[in-house]
């Protein structure tokens, strides 16, 4: 058995059309969009009565996509407070840019907050880490040189 390549991250967002202009700032192109429910849906989610909108993103070479959702049905009542940094699960997802200084400004324009500092690591990347919808994390890195 052997992974033939990865598909698409799925995120799952309070705001949709924030989330997916935050994304769209970035550079990445909406593939479609779609609602989806009904029993098929409800089994793949393990959950009952799952009425759902999506967006597909993809970045401008093709090669990855982000998949948005919002749950109209059933609600989820979590704890909505931001996770750190190190709390276990998935935490953020890095994008390599050719500005990064141009993403950072666009994602700050459609409600994106730098999480620590914009910082040159080692001479080799320019790095940074910005807190967008639903608390996801996008890691910016520009190459130096």
């Amino acid at each position: 058995m052997t992974v033939l390549r990865l598909e698409h991250i799925g995120i799952v967002v309070d705001d949709l059309a924030a989330a997916t202009a935050f994304f769209a700032a970035l550079g990445l192109e909406v593939e479609g969009e779609a609602s989806v429910e009904g029993g098929l849906v409800d089994r793949i989610n393990g959950l009952e009565g799952v009425r759902a909108d999506i967006v597909m993103l993809r970045t401008p070479d093709g090669n990855a996509k982000v998949e948005l959702a919002t749950y109209r049905s059933p609600s989820y009542e979590g704890d909505d407070g931001p996770a750190p940094a190190n709390a276990p699960g998935i935490r953020h997802i890095l994008f390599v840019v050719d500005d990064i200084e141009a993403s950072l400004a666009g994602l700050r324009a459609n409600g994106g907050e730098l999480v620590g500092e914009l910082v040159n690591y080692e001479n080799s990347y320019w790095l940074c880490y910005v807190r967008g919808p639903a608390q996801i994390i996008v890691e910016l890195a520009q190459k130096i040189g």
